[in-house]
């Protein structure tokens, strides 16, 4: 792992002695940058918003180190600094200042809101280069400690990150910090106020140099690969649109309205002008559900005010069939987005929110489109995998979102609708209206939240129907996710204080084709020192395509109204039906300011050990240094080894 570079010798203590030189040539301010790039990043990445989000956050970092060398031969030199206390007097580096200075200056500018009446700032940019097409690139996750360090930097401004930064990172002292923040463009109240600010923040200086905020050691993964190549296939079209543009509008009684946003037709297909045949569509009739044996997408009847509006049927139909490049299209991960194999069941048709919506199914998938009410500019088509969906998982499907609200339209067996906070599970649920058709009134989705917004509520949507009451959520699917709790080898409904500290965490399973997600609290642990009573828990997010679950493993400490991510992993057999067994560990701090290694397993697991220390049972607290590395594993009663979930 890549360890960030020391402070430079008495570059972190100051521009330069006294007698340092006023002015730097190119030369010296590109050996400081080479020589303390990784530490240059790493102080760019934590100033920088959290609301970027980290990949942004990451390349945006590198973009304005890689900027911060003098135009010119040469460049006027920052202001000196007095040496800290406690170091050695050696000779300032002031080409190192000089390069920090321009990253925290390009830094903080990156914070500063667009204004209407000035051009933007070059750092307010998104960075050109570098950039990583196909990938997203984020540091390496920390623990409790990094997490909790990173939200409340995030509630700092940026003048006080720096200032925090400043003084973790380069050592600086009050009025070391003051002259840089001043030499950055701060005014002195601004300054001052910074530090004020910086001054109510828990001093957690050395979790500044944990691999958490390392933006140059880093995971990759794929950006959606899905809607990559849907915008590929619709750049195609578009281009094939225009090849055939004029010569479509050239011949009398061509064009390609009456198909609205799709484009044109590449050949008559008999089987596929089948499938566009809106006289062809399935209509379920209104009561085949209640003699059925099935409860899924099958006999949902057709609803809606539009169900005979025939011309925006065929729009629909050609727009799934060949959508053109205005056209907005989206699919879940492993949802194909292809034309309809043939005919297909209508669901709905109607007005919501000023816009004509339709929903189809063709055994497979749930297909959304959407049009505004007046023209068809602006249309879009969403796919959803829904195969083997059946009961809970298909109660419903999201009509539409706006406002940061969503609709969804009910299966004709719900009897009763209703909105239920998961973080307030003392609080009485709202109740949703419903149409005729069984469309709800629009009430909070969180789907719709913005990622840096700290969670506050989380609203799942709770169906009443002659089985009980079942829980599911939106997260970013035409089909909210069905909300289990207990042993995932046989897990219950969801209870909604079974969800309340662990709710949050449902965010890192949105837009991921999610179907269900269960939460079972595993382990309850007595912490050292008296500091009372913790609680394990995992979240399995299981897919529709079965593959690529997302476990996470959760610890809530006592007196802690949410739980925080002490492990993660995707793809892993743990927590889940075939392998309940799970094991994960974080390190903790009592409140007598001592750190353990604490450790949690589920029932399966007859001992644990780590750090030399093995404990009977399926829980372990052991006294451990600060930033040692430690190996956790569990053994079962039959000998079978148990992995620590990471």
């Amino acid at each position: 792992m890549q360890q960030p570079s020391s402070p430079p010798s008495g570059g972190a203590r100051g521009a330069g002695s006294p007698g340092s030189a006023d002015v730097i040539d190119v030369e010296q301010a590109e050996a400081a940058l080479v020589e303390h790039y990784p530490r240059l990043v790493r102080l760019a990445y934590l100033v920088l918003p959290p609301g970027l989000g980290r990949n942004r956050r990451v390349l945006t970092a590198h973009s304005l180190t890689q900027r911060a060398l003098p135009r010119g031969r040469t460049a006027t030199a920052p202001p000196a600094l007095p040496a800290q206390r406690g170091s050695a007097p050696r000779t300032g580096d002031p080409g190192y200042a000089y390069v920090r200075l321009r990253v925290l200056r390009s830094a903080l500018d990156a914070g500063l809101p667009l204004r209407r009446a000035a051009w933007p700032k070059r750092a307010q940019l998104p960075p050109l280069l570098p950039q990583v097409w196909g990938l997203r690139l984020f540091p390496k996750s920390g623990g409790a400690d990094e997490l909790a360090l990173d939200q409340r930097l995030s509630a700092l401004s940026g003048p006080a990150r720096a200032a925090y930064v400043l003084r973790g990172l380069e050592h600086l002292d009050s009025a070391a910090v003051r002259t840089v923040l001043t030499a950055a463009g701060c005014t002195g109240e601004a300054a001052a106020a910074a530090l004020a600010e910086a001054d109510g923040t828990e001093v957690l200086h050395g979790l500044l140099e944990s691999p958490e905020f390392d933006p140059c050691s880093l995971h990759a993964r794929p950006t959606d690969l899905m809607r990559r190549r849907q915008h590929a296939k619709a750049a195609v079209a578009a281009l094939a649109a225009l090849l055939v543009c004029g010569a479509l509008l050239g011949l009398p009684g061509s064009g390609w309205s009456p198909d609205g946003a799709a484009a044109p037709p590449y050949a008559q297909n008999p089987a596929g002008q089948a499938a566009l045949n809106p006289g062809k569509l399935t209509r379920v009739p209104a009561a085949a559900w209640q003699t059925s044996a099935r409860t899924d997408f099958s006999v949902w009847p057709a609803r809606g005010s539009l169900t005979g509006d025939t011309a925006l049927l065929r729009r629909a139909l050609a727009v799934w069939a060949r959508p053109g490049g205005t056209v907005q299209v989206s699919a879940t991960p492993g949802t194909p987005a292809g034309a309809p194999p043939g005919p297909a069941q209508l669901l709905y048709a109607g007005e919501i929110d000023q816009a004509r919506v339709v929903l189809l199914y063709d055994g497979l998938r749930i297909v959304r489109y959407a049009e505004p009410k007046s023209g068809t500019s602006g249309a879009a088509l969403d796919f959803a995998r829904v195969d083997g969906a059946t009961g809970p998982q298909a109660g419903a499907v999201v009509v539409n979102r706006s406002d940061g609200n969503v609709r969804y339209l009910t299966a004709p067996w719900v009897t009763g609708a209703a909105a239920r906070d998961l973080l307030r599970p003392g609080a009485a649920a709202q109740r949703l209206s419903r149409t005729k058709d069984g469309v709800t009134s629009p009430f909070p989705s969180p789907a719709l939240a913005p990622a840096a917004q700290p969670c506050t509520t989380w609203h799942a949507l709770a169906l009443t129907d002659s089985a009980g009451t079942r829980y599911s959520t939106d997260l970013g699917e035409l089909v909210p996710a069905h909300l289990t709790s207990g042993r995932p080898d046989a897990p219950g409904e969801a209870k909604p204080a079974a969800w309340a500290a662990t709710a949050c965490s449902l965010a890192a399973a949105r837009s991921h084709g999610v179907s269900t997600v269960n939460s079972w609290a595993y382990a309850r642990q007595a912490l050292p020192e008296a500091n009372g009573t913790a609680e394990w828990m995992c979240n399995r997010a299981e897919t529709w395509r079965g593959g690529g679950p997302r476990t996470l493993a959760l610890f809530r400490a006592p007196g802690a109204a949410a739980a925080v991510v002490a492990a993660k992993s995707e793809g892993a057999a743990a927590c889940g039906g075939r392998d309940p067994r799970v094991l994960a560990g974080v390190r903790w701090k009592s409140r007598g300011g001592n750190w353990y290694l604490v450790a949690g397993g589920s029932s399966e697991v007859a001992s644990v050990s780590a750090a030399g220390s093995t404990s009977s049972g399926n829980l372990l607290a052991v006294r451990v240094a600060r930033g040692a590395g430690v190996a956790l594993t569990g053994v079962t009663s039959g000998g079978v080894k148990v992995s620590a979930l990471r």
